[in-house]
């Protein structure tokens, strides 16, 4: 199988072009040849390593989260958050095409290097990269982010185990995620020149804070784009 590749292609203020060519192994869903081959201090594993990290600096020398993002942030050094860039995300089956923020731009790739980086806290989040959705707002967000923790279960439960439906696990994985940010975002202001990476980090952190909020509070708001699975002939029938 080839591997699966996402271009994103940022047209700056000055007009000037970043590119980025994001290739994935289609059966882990880890990124390939991102890792560039001389890395910074602020990469290493024990840089400001999360509290609840599980590698061990001895086989696991470089956080593999940080550095998979070390060309994102040497390349946007010097960027400010609220530039406005040209942003085009093209995959096989389409292009998108978004005037925005920096930030907001550069968030939507961390999103997907986080990701696939081989982190085990994101390893979860694999199956939202295969399917990416560029600059995707906040409910949208948190319709991918149930939908493929259920379809999770559904496969669990196939096997035989546990199936979560009270979403238990998935507030887990995003408090996880927040501890991940926090300590992502301490590298980078070690290090960046400017802030348009921190606050990527910062709107992605913005994302894992309000997940297990809206499954206590939300969720029932997208209940009504449901209604047809509620009526009569879509119903199990109870023995």
């Amino acid at each position: 199988m080839k591997n699966i590749v996402i271009q994103y292609c940022f047209r700056l203020p000055d007009n000037s072009s970043e590119d980025f060519n994001l290739e994935f192994n289609p059966r882990t869903l880890e990124l390939v040849g991102n890792i560039p081959h001389s890395l910074p201090n602020w990469s290493k594993l024990n840089y400001h390593q999360c509290p609840h990290c599980p590698l061990d600096i001895c086989t696991d020398p470089y956080c593999p989260l940080a550095a998979n993002i070390v060309n994102i942030v040497n390349r946007f050094d010097g960027l400010i958050s609220y530039d406005k860039i040209r942003v085009d995300v093209i995959t096989q089956e389409r292009r998108i095409s978004q005037h925005t923020t920096a930030q907001k731009a550069i968030s939507s790739m961390m999103g997907l290097v986080i990701a696939t980086c081989g982190c085990p806290h994101t390893a979860f989040f694999k199956a939202m990269g295969r399917f990416h959705l560029p600059l995707a707002n906040n409910e949208e967000t948190i319709f991918r982010a149930t939908s493929m923790y259920l379809l999770a279960q559904y496969f669990l439960k196939m096997e035989g185990h546990h199936a979560d439906l009270e979403l238990t696990g998935l507030s887990r994985i995003y408090h996880n995620m927040q501890i991940v940010n926090v300590a992502i975002a301490r590298r980078l202001r070690s290090t960046s020149m400017s802030d348009s990476s921190i606050n990527a980090i910062v709107i992605l952190d913005n994302y894992a804070k309000s997940l297990p909020y809206a499954i206590e509070k939300s969720l029932d708001d997208l209940r009504h784009l449901f209604s047809p699975f509620f009526s009569e002939p879509c119903q199990i029938k109870k023995k």
